[in-house]
């Protein structure tokens, strides 16, 4: 079954205003659904998508059982459009969505709660930048010139619309202005501001607040039978971000590695052991520039986690209880003196390996300049 409204988490709000405007027959005809990371933007979309589409919607929520409904299923309306920034790949100078609209219909039938990082990894793109090409907003009008298939309405859903050159905004501008009779834009963005001030004068905002701690901890336990207090932790972690809270639930085993790693570089210094040190340098070395990376955004997070524990206001901090027993006695290290400090070789060894520098020679640099920050 595809995506309904029944399937989002919370946001029992935005779902009753969703519904109100559609039985009201007050829709406007561009809308942008706005709010944090992993509130829920774009499963609210597809399922206000799902149900402008549906011949016979219910009070709360598609049918499930007409004809569109069925062909939404797997996402594959002829009147849906989907349209979502991508990169120039091996096969195309001029890509456009539907070039990867495979893949992008397995992420939505896989897991609609996904972000950027995610979406990058599953085309492909690597460290490659994704935008919309100007024959995205050509390919749009050619399709939105055709009648609807069904007869009824015809909706496009535009991921990261800020993510779009002037050139292709301003070919947008005049399809929003001047749509197709029974058309729809539902645009979803992380960050609103960034959109052409032009197409966010003639939008509806529809705002998605974040999800609350309770309500990522029921969703963890009720659709992947996560044990009550980890669910309550990883919530509690993920700061309203349910995209954050999955990676946190899939990753683990790494996330394991990265705090063990991080726990021998910290006491390897302490100790001033040189040995124990370029052991842990050839370690790190062999993980690869995406894991490296991500290892150090993790010790970024447990350093300022760490930092703010010296408060001694629990609510403030947001460790893993084995990350918090550690921090007991390893927290008294991190302080005013040298936070920032550390927080910059951090940054620059960060940009380093995303530069390609050597990566023996980047942690190993790191790891004896943290023998002489830990001392302050």
């Amino acid at each position: 079954m595809a995506f309904g409204f029944q399937q989002v988490i919370a946001q029992q709000d935005v779902k009753a205003h969703l519904l109100q405007m559609a039985g009201e027959n007050q829709l406007p005809h561009a809308m942008m659904f706005c709010g944090p990371q992993g509130s829920g933007k774009l499963p609210l979309a597809l399922a206000f998508a799902r149900y402008l589409l549906c011949t016979e919607p219910t009070d709360s929520d598609a049918c499930g059982e007409c004809t569109g409904c069925h062909m939404l299923d797997k996402w594959a309306h002829p009147d849906l459009h989907f349209s979502f920034p991508v990169f120039k790949g091996k096969s195309s100078d001029h890509p456009v969505s539907d070039d990867f609209l495979e893949a992008w219909r397995n992420q939505l039938l896989t897991n609609p709660y996904f972000d950027t990082e995610m979406w990058l990894n599953d085309i492909k793109a690597e460290n490659q930048q994704i935008t919309f090409y100007v024959q995205e907003s050509d390919a749009l009008q050619r399709k939105l010139a055709l009648k609807s298939s069904q007869g009824g309405r015809k909706v496009v859903l535009m991921w990261l619309p800020e993510k779009m050159s002037q050139e292709v905004a301003n070919k947008l501008l005049k399809l929003i202005e001047e749509p197709p009779l029974h058309t729809y834009f539902l645009l979803v963005s992380e960050d609103p501001e960034m959109v052409l001030g032009t197409i966010q004068s003639r939008v509806q905002r529809i705002t998605v607040p974040s999800l609350t701690e309770d309500e990522i901890t029921d969703a963890l336990i009720t659709l992947h039978a996560v044990p009550q207090d980890l669910a309550q932790n990883i919530a509690h972690i993920s700061r309203g971000n349910f995209t954050e809270a999955l990676k946190r639930l899939e990753a683990g085993n790494e996330q394991q590695l990265f705090f063990d790693l991080f726990v021998q570089l910290m006491r390897s210094s302490y100790m001033r052991s040189l040995k124990d040190l370029q052991a842990w340098t050839q370690s790190v070395k062999e993980l690869g520039r995406e894991r490296q990376k991500r290892m150090l955004d993790y010790f970024q997070r447990l350093l300022r986690e760490n930092f703010m524990y010296n408060f001694h206001n629990k609510e403030m901090s947001y460790m893993t209880k084995e990350e918090e027993q550690f921090g007991q006695k390893f927290a008294p290290f991190i302080n005013e003196t040298n936070v920032i400090g550390i927080m910059d070789e951090l940054s620059d060894a960060q940009r380093d390996i995303e530069q390609n520098v050597n990566a023996q020679m980047v942690f190993f640099d790191f790891a004896l300049k943290m023998i002489i920050l830990l001392k302050k």
